[in-house]
């Protein structure tokens, strides 16, 4: 497995990711528009704290490489910049983060995000594993709930471990290893899962947030380092984009199997509801 995952970083010069900046800023501005994550803070234990957008992120403002570039290039920041950073401030080892994913606005139309979903799930378990120490999975709507049942029980045991799904916005349980300045902005009060979230206090997915800000200034700093003389040219970073490993598939299929049985069951019932009885 490490041989394979330094194969890929020599054969896609992934060592060089980090200064091949996404040009325009506007189409960077769009990306993050619909790839939504951010750092909101720490954990009381120095790991950052990864906020993911799962049901509100879209996808569909660029190719797919170019969401395959930029989900590389902030892990590969949160490698070299964030943990070391984190591990001189706390003073102590910081090598994983914890990640909590905002499901508000999850809909029957995730169906069509779910290849590329499952491309990014795949690089990361591939080449960047055990880098998360937990996953809090917060606004879970009734569709989630119903995946997660049939979900859960595919995943390995230590993957399993880290999954915890809280109630409402999940401030209260989050408080427990945060502080309230490092919450993600949807989780901040209850009742915060609205769409209104996106554009709360804080909102660190934004690319006028802090830590979009210095990503973007990094990559572009270090492109002038490495190509000082040709100006950047626009196009996406191109990785060979892998196949997702059995387990990833199989449960694609059953999330999408789930979604599809959602989805015919709200047919049948709008359909019910549309039967008007008539009185004879």
């Amino acid at each position: 497995m490490l041989v394979d995952s330094l194969n890929w970083r020599v054969q896609n010069e992934i060592d060089n990711i980090l200064s091949k900046p996404i040009v325009p800023s506007e189409l960077y501005r769009a990306v993050r528009d619909s790839q939504l994550v951010g750092v909101s803070g720490y954990s009381k234990e120095g790991l950052p704290v990864f906020a993911i957008g799962v049901g509100l992120s879209t996808f569909d403002k660029a190719s797919v490489h170019y969401y395959v570039q930029s989900h590389i290039q902030i892990n590969e920041y949160r490698d070299r910049v964030i943990l070391p950073s984190a591990s001189k401030k706390f003073g102590q080892p910081i090598n994983t983060c914890v990640k909590v994913l905002d499901m508000t606005g999850l809909k029957l139309s995730a169906l069509s995000q779910i290849k590329l979903l499952t491309i990014i799930s795949t690089i990361d378990d591939l080449n960047y594993p055990e880098k998360t120490n937990a996953y809090y999975i917060v606004n879970v709507p009734y569709v989630f709930s119903a995946c997660w049942k049939v979900v859960k029980p595919l995943l390995q045991e230590r993957t399993r471990k880290k999954v915890q799904v809280l109630s409402g916005c999940g401030r209260d349980e989050l408080l427990k290893i945060m502080d309230y300045d490092s919450l993600p902005h949807f989780c901040r009060r209850e009742g915060s899962g609205s769409g209104s979230s996106r554009r709360s206090y804080g909102n660190c997915y934004s690319l006028d947030h802090p830590f979009h800000q210095q990503l973007y200034n990094y990559i572009k700093q270090q492109s002038l380092i490495c190509e000082p003389v040709e100006p950047v040219k626009q196009g996406s970073f191109h990785v060979d984009l892998p196949e997702p490993a059995a387990e990833g598939t199989e449960i694609a299929k059953t999330i999408q199997s789930e979604l599809q049985k959602f989805g015919n069951r709200n047919r049948i019932h709008d359909s019910l509801d549309g039967l008007k009885i008539e009185d004879n």
